[in-house]
């Protein structure tokens, strides 16, 4: 593979495990330095272990502590540079009928999903503006684009990543920096295995059961996997990708149309 990102620093939230992980290992044999966030060690340890000298800084946080990612940036910008690429990609998922969604859920719903991703890109995004140079890359998710029954907490945030990733694109489109959302359907997942073993608990369905069940939603008849949300990301990261801004980029076989 051509090292298109060589001499570019990523920073990754969510980075042990699905999507976050499968990003680093795209954006690493592509030649960028890919520094790791989340909020367990062993797992960290465990995606960097897989990217070789392409590994940057592995940090712990949770990404609704404004100062927690503020040190989180300044310690990995000083070890390996200005960070060029930010995949805003950790997350949660809770599930439950509305009149059932207590508060505490709605307000950790919104904190993880929504201000996770404006804590971090505050964090990055003055450096970019400054350099006239980056990428500002946030996973939302279909439900970010369409309704989902039982997870109103996780749709309205979800929604919420899209409308602030479309108005900042505008506010940064002269300024060298392009914001991009990347919607990915059913997934292969810590979330989907979490999804699946609730089906389960409620309905008494097997676990084979409730996944070809969330399979039926994408047209493909199947759930997607970490790396095709991977290649999107690496794409968007790209030079190719320079044009495109303020996307919302559904990859999820045809479930949801855009455009």
């Amino acid at each position: 593979m051509t090292k298109s990102l060589a001499n570019r620093h990523a920073f990754i939230t969510g980075a042990g495990s699905g999507i976050g992980a499968a990003a680093a290992v795209a954006l690493a044999a592509a030649g960028a330095t890919v520094s790791l966030a989340g909020r367990r060690l062993e797992p960290l340890q465990a995606t960097a272990a897989t990217l070789g000298d392409r590994a940057g800084a592995i940090v712990t946080l949770d990404v609704t502590d404004e100062a927690a990612i503020a040190a989180a940036a300044e310690q990995a910008e000083a070890a390996h540079g200005p960070v060029d690429i930010l995949v805003a990609n950790a997350g949660a998922a809770a599930s439950g009928p509305f009149d059932k969604t207590e508060r505490a859920t709605w307000d950790a719903m919104l904190a993880v999903n929504l201000t996770g991703v404006w804590l971090t890109t505050r964090a990055f995004l003055p450096g970019m503006v400054k350099r006239r140079s980056g990428r500002v890359i946030a996973i939302a998710s279909t439900a970010g684009l369409v309704g989902y029954p039982y997870v109103a907490a996780y749709v309205a945030a979800k929604h919420g990543v899209v409308g602030l990733v479309r108005a900042l694109a505008l506010e940064v489109a002269r300024k060298g920096v392009t914001v991009n959302a990347v919607c990915p359907g059913f997934t292969e997942t810590d979330l989907v295995a979490q999804s699946v073993a609730t089906i389960v608990a409620k309905t008494g369905r097997s676990a084979d059961e409730a996944r070809a069940e969330l399979a039926k939603s994408n047209p493909m008849g199947r759930l997607v996997t970490p790396e095709e949300v991977a290649d999107a990301i690496l794409w968007l990261a790209g030079q190719g990708a320079a044009s495109i801004n303020g996307q919302a980029i559904a990859v999820a076989g045809g479930e949801v149309m855009t455009g």
